[in-house]
């Protein structure tokens, strides 16, 4: 049970610290509405997310009131729709079709996002898998809530190059379909390496077929909670500093954990994980980037970024899996430019460069996130900053992903606002040098040697 100490403690970490339960996701397994008629799977899929999830919002809202804890998204992520549309889909405007019923979904029960438009294509492509890549700019540019993502590698299958090559060439084309917008529409799109079936956060989330028919996830952030527990210990040994974060990140876990039983119980859907990340907001104060700054760095970016984000990280799941049996996601710490203040900052004072933020994702829970780059980019640079992040997650056998945004008619030094939880960035350089003929060789990179482990 929590106690009235907890309590008070918590109230604090809202008012003051900006503590949040980022989001309830609903995941929902669509298997059941695989069809050769597209019409009737685009039924289905309406009948079942809207009999299923008819209730999330307003149970969130109600949890919300009577705990006081803000629970800022309420999302729903569904089984990969390259699965769903395999057997009924012939066109990208087919697969684009069941995008248009999802985000009609989305917006009757009310949600934020809802992600599921995926494919999983680490080792290969069906061709299902493929007309579903190819539809990802055009159904991104239709709809409003339907976030994609699709996972190019895997430490157990290595990397598939040919989709990497695709994906470079769909992220420019997102962009530019949604160029009117500052590209919004490549926000709404991730790549990976490693995806985990259970992640409650977007743009990645999908609803693994290792899962049940329906399962409730929460991911919690509290990145201005820990930064205020580390200014009390300014100056005081490493020993001292990781344990100040392992309490915090529990008593954070702790507030996710109430929430979701909550959230099972009364939805009578079974609770899936808690998701610990340090997901910033680019609201003053709730920052990845100042925490670094408060362990000891002059800004995000400087000589030891790397060596105190990999503390951080660490004990955040060190101090989360104690407060939680159920334990998933990706837990650990983003590190979005465009979310997060901090970031914002050290990337125009010249700290911050998208080859130190690569750097920074070999230990840290996901990868290049919310990045702003020139739309005059080439799709085989973007292949190969892909290729990069994809072989960090590969060799070190974790999560990494890609979310970049080559901005249609802007420039390095530009400034791009996407709204929002999504926040604004400036345009950072890339790298000019060609890997053009690294990314035209086709098949893929195998797998490393410690796959084997039979």
């Amino acid at each position: 049970m929590i106690n009235m100490y907890e309590v008070e403690e918590t109230n604090k970490m809202i008012e003051k610290e900006n503590l949040d339960v980022r989001t309830i996701t609903l995941g929902i397994s669509l298997l059941d509405c695989i069809d050769s008629d597209l019409a009737v799977v685009k039924e289905k899929i309406y009948q079942k997310i809207t009999t299923i999830a008819k209730d999330l919002v307003q149970t969130g809202k109600d949890i919300e009131k009577e705990f006081g804890i803000p629970i800022v998204n309420k999302r729903i992520s569904v089984t990969p729709i390259a699965l769903i549309g395999g057997a009924c889909c012939k066109t990208v405007e087919d697969f684009a079709s069941i995008a248009e019923t999802l985000d009609q979904v989305a917006k009757e029960v009310g949600v934020n996002f809802l992600g599921g438009y995926s494919a999983l294509v680490s080792k290969g492509m069906t061709k299902a898998d493929e007309l579903l890549i190819r539809s990802i700019p055009l159904a991104l540019s239709k709809t409003e809530r339907v976030c994609s993502s699709v996972n190019l590698g895997s430490s157990k299958c290595g990397i598939n190059m040919d989709a990497v090559k695709l994906m470079g060439e769909i992220f420019l084309e997102t962009a530019e379909r949604t160029k009117e917008n500052d590209s919004l529409g490549c926000a709404k799109l991730v790549v990976f390496c490693n995806a985990p079936d259970d992640n409650p956060f977007m743009a990645g989330a999908f609803h693994g077929v290792t899962e049940s028919d329906a399962i409730i996830n929460v991911g919690v952030s509290g990145p201005g909670v820990v930064k205020t527990a580390l200014e009390k210990v300014r100056g005081q040994s490493f020993e001292v500093l990781c344990e100040t974060i392992k309490k915090t990140a529990f008593k954070v876990t702790r507030v996710g954990q109430l929430v979701a039983q909550e959230a099972s119980q009364r939805l009578n859907i079974p609770f899936g994980i808690i998701d610990l990340s340090l997901a910033p907001t680019p609201a003053i104060g709730d920052s990845v980037a100042d925490i670094l700054c408060e362990i000891g760095l002059e800004m995000a970016g400087a000589p030891g970024t790397t060596a105190a984000l990999a503390l951080l990280n660490d004990q955040v799941k060190k101090g989360g899996v104690m407060a939680s049996s159920y334990v998933g996601g990706l837990s650990g710490a983003f590190i979005p430019v465009s979310e997060d203040q901090g970031m914002i900052d050290a990337v125009l004072a010249g700290a911050m460069s998208l080859e130190k933020l690569e750097a920074m994702t070999c230990v840290c829970s996901v990868g290049l996130d919310m990045i702003a780059i020139p739309g005059d980019t080439k799709a085989t640079t973007i292949s190969g900053i892909i290729a990069d992040e994809m072989a960090i997650g590969m060799i070190n056998q974790k999560t990494t992903a890609v979310r970049i945004i080559p901005v249609i008619g802007k420039k390095v030094g530009d400034m791009v606002e996407f709204g929002g939880l999504l926040g604004y960035a400036p345009v950072m350089p890339v790298n000019q040098f060609s890997c053009d003929a690294f990314v035209n060789r086709t098949g893929r990179i195998p797998a490393p040697i410690h796959s084997f482990k039979n």
